[in-house]
């Protein structure tokens, strides 16, 4: 890697970490539901535009079944389930969770015939399951009721996440990955889109949540997804996934500097179980 596919590298991790404390800030205020919709419906736009502007051609109506598929289950879905568990659950806890998505891959792959289970790969999986069972302790971690159920929400994200590989793999149908990015955005939009008016925010939103609404979209959304696809251009699809290593750092370090986080040592721990069992998933 060069020293500007690293700087890409941090860049990313650096924006997908603080889309945790992003979401924590707007989530509580917005809804689930809302917050799902108002960041892809706003980032899918701004890239859609983006990629215009650039000549890049997207193709909705070609590759329509492609996003409406991948867009529900990889994108509406987990932005959904993150915004739900955002409501209770703190930030720098979610970015540590969500460093489990790579053995859901592993999982699905191997269930689908993608891959196969090394000793490396399944001593991998059990340090994540053992991160996990540190975290969800609710001895360990004191951060009210809704906390088992925040942490199932985001697992069940990162779930939905892992499986994207195996959709793409048989659904992409030539689609380009920055045009994947901009109408999986859009179909999800359109996904969440009849759902609002069963969830809507409590009232008026303030300027704060206004403004983390907006980074959330534009950088976590419209801005990272480019990033990321061009990091794997340049690297290759396995040293760009080394980002799940970093995203835990950056989201601990947000979520205790800019919200007072503080996580116990039993959620600590399981930090490096997870990361560390990532690891061992994604070299295998």
């Amino acid at each position: 890697m060069t020293a500007a596919d690293t700087a890409r590298l941090v860049v990313l991790a650096a924006i997908w970490g603080g889309a945790f404390p992003f979401m924590r800030v707007a989530a509580p205020a917005l809804g689930a539901i809302w917050t799902a919709e108002l960041r892809v419906l706003i980032g899918g736009l701004a890239l859609l535009a983006w990629l215009r502007l650039s000549g890049v051609e997207v193709r909705l109506r070609r590759h329509a079944r492609c996003y409406l598929l991948i867009g529900s289950i990889g994108i509406a879905l987990p932005f959904t389930l993150y915004a739900y568990a955002a409501t209770s659950a703190p930030a720098s806890l979610l970015s540590i969770l969500n460093a489990t998505a790579p053995m859901f891959g592993l999982a699905w792959s191997v269930a689908f015939g993608d891959e196969r289970l090394t000793l490396r790969r399944i001593a991998g999986l059990v340090l994540g399951l053992g991160g996990v069972a540190l975290i969800a302790d609710p001895e360990g971690l004191i951060a009210g009721p809704g906390t088992v159920l925040a942490v199932a929400a985001a697992l069940g994200a990162c779930c939905a996440y892992g499986v994207v590989g195996v959709l793409m793999k048989r659904f992409r149908d030539g689609a380009t990955p920055r045009g994947m990015a901009a109408g999986n955005q859009l179909f999800a939009a359109l996904v969440l889109l009849p759902l609002l008016p069963f969830a809507p925010p409590a009232g008026l939103p303030s300027g704060l949540v206004v403004a983390n609404m907006l980074a959330l979209a534009l950088l976590a959304s419209a801005v990272a997804f480019p990033l990321y696809f061009r990091l794997i251009a340049d690297v290759g699809a396995t040293r760009a996934l080394t980002v799940t290593y970093l995203i835990p750092l950056f989201g601990v370090l947000f979520g205790t500097v800019f919200l007072g986080e503080a996580l116990p040592a039993s959620a600590l721990g399981g930090a490096v179980l997870i990361v560390g069992g990532t690891v061992l998933v994604t070299r295998g």
